[in-house]
């Protein structure tokens, strides 16, 4: 936290990243509150992963064309105006979505930009210690601001919620602007600068070229089972309505839950277990994700649901390891385009899972549907486990050496 300007990347991303866990909020009970359907409401939700399926493969390398400070300035900006126009009172519902589309669209190029520019700002195990402090700060922010979103929005309403948003992605420009110097562009005048396409495919061979970057791609995009119930956390808490507290409570409390788990598990795991140890808990800590999720089936009450949910996301703290042995194994040439893909394929799969989720949970309930998801990913899990062992000797040994 003492340079400058990671401490302005910091702030900018938290800002507009605790406004997105409350626009998320709102956009589940407004859509909730108007069809009453679990399909719909997760439908949306799903929007809010989706579109990096369409276009953030593509979008992601202009990171590597352009100026990495302008392309998150101009990000944050046009969504700062998107946000607006879905903070209008009795937007329709087709351009509601299409507004989501659009800002998440927006935020593949932003994370590819920030990713790329981090080891730029911070050097050598510099690096390692802020990502991990940038992506334990991701989790307790999307706690806090899923906590506090259903009480913000049960006194303000869901517009206000989504203005709020967009007053954050304004802080965030204004941040970057006064806290990250300018830096030229990855290619410059005199150099020939490669076509979308063929840093697209370049990034896809990368990633997808050698056995260890695939395998912990995999671990990465093994969330889209874990995160599929905070899709449908708006039927979910219906279904666990008492009268005590309200059902955008209910909702704030459900989604926080994993980050608050993820926040404790990687505090843990950081503090009390080495380099090496995190690299060789991976598997077991990926089935934690998925195995609590399982015992949702037996319809538990609202403090059993919050404490399987809590227990998922201190596994989902592996997330912490296979992001540094992913850095670890990507060269410097091309990274924005390799960290995009990666978080373009993780944001999909989660989007693919709630929407599927939802659409289950409309003829089957919430309670079962999350068991299923669970007992899926803890198969996957256990698969991407075994394939692990095989693939982690060298790792660990560059990681023993790098600590020498």
């Amino acid at each position: 936290m003492g340079i400058p300007e990671f401490r302005a990347l910091w702030l900018g991303q938290g800002m507009s990243l605790l406004g997105d866990q409350l626009a998320q909020v709102a956009l589940a009970v407004l859509v909730y509150a108007r069809t009453e359907s679990a399909l719909a409401t997760a439908a949306v939700y799903a929007l809010t992963y989706l579109p990096p399926i369409i276009g953030g493969p593509l979008l992601a390398g202009l990171a590597d064309h352009y100026s990495r400070r302008r392309v998150m300035l101009c990000c944050d900006l046009l969504r700062a105006v998107l946000l607006a126009a879905m903070a209008v009172p009795g937007m329709p519902f087709a351009a509601l979505c299409g507004l989501v589309f659009c800002v998440v669209l927006l935020g593949a190029p932003f994370s590819a930009a920030r990713a790329a520019l981090l080891p730029e700002v911070l050097e050598g195990d510099r690096y390692v210690v802020g990502s991990a402090l940038q992506n334990v700060t991701n989790q307790a922010v999307q706690m806090l601001g899923f906590a506090a979103g259903g009480a913000a929005i049960a006194a303000l309403g869901p517009y206000r919620a989504l203005a709020l948003d967009c007053a954050t992605f304004l802080g965030s420009a204004l941040v970057i602007v006064a806290g990250v110097r300018r830096r030229p562009p990855p290619y410059r005048g005199d150099q020939s600068r490669p076509s979308m396409w063929t840093t697209t495919r370049a990034g896809a061979r990368l990633v997808f070229g050698e056995r260890r970057l695939r395998t912990l791609v995999l671990f990465a995009w093994l969330c889209g089972f874990y995160v599929l119930p905070e899709g449908i956390a708006v039927p979910y808490a219906a279904k666990l309505y008492d009268g005590t507290l309200s059902v955008p409570v209910i909702t704030g409390l459900l989604m926080a839950a994993m980050p608050l788990g993820t926040v404790v598990g990687a505090f843990a795991f950081g503090r009390f277990v080495t380099p090496s140890g995190r690299l060789r808990g991976m598997g077991w800590l990926a089935m934690l994700t998925c195995a609590p999720l399982v015992v949702c089936a037996v319809r538990p009450p609202l403090e059993g649901v919050l404490a399987l949910w809590v227990l998922s996301g201190v596994g989902g703290a592996y997330q912490l390891a296979a992001n540094a042995a992913f850095v670890q194994c990507v060269p410097a040439a091309g990274r924005a385009q390799a960290f995009g893909l990666v978080q373009s394929g993780l944001l999909a799969a989660q989007g693919v899972g709630i929407l599927i989720g939802g659409a289950a949970a409309q003829q089957l309930g919430p309670e079962p549907v999350v068991a299923l998801a669970g007992a899926a990913g803890l198969s996957a899990a256990a698969v991407l486990a075994m394939l692990w062992t095989e693939s982690r000797t060298e790792i660990i040994a560059s990681v023993r050496a790098s600590a020498t």
